[in-house]
């Protein structure tokens, strides 16, 4: 008996210390925006932080990063100057992106680039990073309309603004949620908001929405479908929404943590965060108390704090030799994982890329059971 207590203190040893070998031997670069700019994705570096400690490296880009692309590229390349960094997930992949995986990969062609919702052109994405991750903005071009309609829409509204509508995937995802209302008998009603990176910045971009939302539901009535591409407007159109009873179906970045819990007053408390039941409960009763039942949804996760964690695993993965990047089923099943989900939806942007586009499904409160 006490020979097999030894040989098993001795394996969980072992096994420890080859885990503290692994996390010593290489590591993993994360570069996210800031919390006001993109919590979801900074909380899931946190995550991935906690869950890794040393290994992980996170950094972020600036919030105004139209205007600092450089300060950008310089994070990513000064991760990659660490040769201890095999590897670097990059969520959101805002504009300088491209041109700082052309430098390391210069410098250094191991590196593995996992990136998530790139804004820059589809196409470039793909030729140069290693891997991509964005939510179906194609199937999301119809789904959401359809999803605003099942929920009442008789109207859609579709706030953006030029520097968003030069994005090939947020265009062509317009142009087919105009599409897919036309067949439903729906109006569609395009409004240019102020862009966050302008000199009004997000607060400026806020209060135009604060604003014009309650003048657009005066006009068009209630039965309107609020949307906006945008992360930094969500919560004033979930709380405009909410005060003017209008509908509200899914958010840019679709999540429980995306404005829901800001425009509800909703505490995330230590033990509700990365539960993301919990967290949905929260809002569903929240939205139920306030006379919004079956007019407000999102996806049952966060897709871009999943696309950091899922990226992370993917990355260990692919830098281990346990996975390869172009198995579009083996990265399905990891970000399942991540997501907590039983399978997820995935097909490729182009035949032979990896730029893979995920769908999943939507909750409705206060008529999906959570």
């Amino acid at each position: 008996m006490k020979r097999l207590i030894s040989v098993l203190l001795i394996a969980v040893m072992l096994f420890a210390v080859s885990g503290m070998v692994l996390a010593a031997d290489y590591k993993i670069g994360v570069v996210t925006g800031t919390v006001s700019q993109g919590e979801d994705e900074y909380r899931g570096a946190e995550n991935v932080a906690r869950k890794y400690g040393d290994m992980i490296k996170h950094v972020i880009y600036p919030d105004n990063f139209m205007q600092e692309q450089e300060t950008t590229i310089s994070q990513i390349v000064q991760l990659a100057s660490d040769r201890d960094v095999k590897a670097i997930v990059i969520c959101q992949a805002v504009p300088g992106t491209v041109a700082a995986i052309r430098r390391v990969k210069d410098m250094r062609p191991d590196v593995v680039f996992v990136l998530g919702t790139p804004h820059e052109d589809p196409a470039i994405v793909e030729s140069v990073a290693d891997m991509a991750i964005e939510t179906d903005q194609y199937g999301r071009g119809r789904t959401i309309i359809q999803l605003a309609h099942q929920m009442g829409a008789k109207k859609f509204l579709h706030y953006s603004f030029p520097r968003h509508m030069a994005m090939e995937l947020l265009a062509a995802r317009r142009d087919i949620m105009k599409e897919e209302a036309a067949k439903l008998g729906m109006e569609f009603i395009e409004v240019t908001a102020p862009d966050p990176m302008s000199d009004a910045g997000i607060p400026g971009a806020q209060q135009f929405i604060l604003e014009d939302d309650p003048r657009q539901v005066a006009e068009h009535g209630k039965d309107i479908a609020l949307f906006s591409t945008n992360c930094g407007m969500q919560e004033p159109l979930i709380t405009r929404a909410l005060d003017t009873g209008a509908i509200f179906p899914e958010q840019c970045c679709p999540s429980p943590t995306h404005g829901y819990p800001g425009a509800l007053g909703i505490k995330i408390e230590e033990s509700m965060k990365g539960d993301m039941n919990a967290v949905l409960k929260a809002i569903d009763d929240a939205i139920v108390a306030k006379g919004g039942a079956g007019r407000f949804a999102t996806w049952p996760v966060s897709f871009n704090m999943t696309t950091v964690e899922a990226g992370v695993e993917i990355a260990r993965a692919a830098v281990e030799g346990r996975l390869d990047v172009s198995d579009a089923d083996a990265v399905a099943k990891v970000f399942a994982e991540a997501a907590g989900l039983e399978s997820v939806q995935i097909r490729r942007r182009s035949d032979n890329g990896n730029f893979y586009f995920f769908t999943l499904p939507s909750v409705i409160f206060g008529e999906t059971e959570i």
